[in-house]
């Protein structure tokens, strides 16, 4: 009895600190020793113009280029020493649009035990002279939504539901629908996870902001508001 209680009370925490996770607006990863990634934000693959699930796998290093090799060579020798520091490696990579971006990937070695292989809890600090360079100018139309649509991709990128995004916009849970189905269509994507990754790495979100705001270059003035 004890034992199953300990184990809700896992399952509980676990899932607290995987929302918690997803929300931050920090680009965040967890990596295994070697760098690859095992888990990753919604902001982290928004940075890659993909989405979580298809950065699993993927190297670190490939992802976001150290601009220092000898950075990277002492990391590792420390780790295999099982030194617990925090690393920084600076890094150059392409963000959605081809604008290089430089920034700073920051590594914890984090485990249960210090004699377990930790993992590395990763964090990319953006270099705010670069983010705050303008993109290039996404394909023409793909990044202007309509108001609804804005509305709704925002409510989308904080988590909600299709029948809490119905309640806060007084559409009904078919219309949400239909917003959703014609941005899929729109961009290509295959889910929902997706479709937040591409309002993030088209501009249409705001990058770095919690709670999930729409972009000015995403308004569209002349686009009809049309409800369903």
């Amino acid at each position: 009895m004890l034992v199953d209680l300990v184990r809700r009370e896992a399952v509980t925490w676990r899932n607290r600190a995987l929302l918690l996770f997803d929300r931050v607006a920090m680009p965040v990863a967890v990596c295994d020793v070697y760098g690859a990634v095992l888990l990753a934000n919604p902001a982290m693959a928004a940075e890659c113009g993909t989405t979580p699930g298809r950065l699993r796998g993927r190297d670190v290093l490939d992802l976001f280029s150290p601009r220092e090799a000898t950075q990277v060579e002492r990391i590792a020798q420390a780790l295999r020493l099982r030194h617990r520091s925090r690393y920084q490696v600076s890094v150059r990579w392409r963000a959605p649009g081809g604008v290089e971006r430089c920034g700073e990937l920051t590594a914890d070695p984090v485990s249960d035990s210090a004699q377990d292989t930790p993992a590395l809890l990763v964090m990319l600090r953006v270099d705010a002279a670069r983010a705050s360079s303008p993109s290039p100018a996404a394909p023409a139309g793909q990044a202007r939504v309509a108001p609804m649509e804005a509305r709704i991709l925002a409510l989308l990128a904080a988590g909600a539901t299709t029948a809490r995004a119905a309640r806060e916009t007084a559409l009904t849970t078919d219309g949400v629908t239909y917003h959703l189905r014609r941005l899929s269509s729109r961009w290509g994507a295959s889910n929902r996870t997706e479709l937040v990754a591409r309002a993030y790495a088209l501009g249409v979100l705001r990058a770095g902001v919690w709670p999930p705001e729409v972009s000015d270059v995403a308004r569209d003035p002349e686009a009809p508001d049309d409800g369903a």
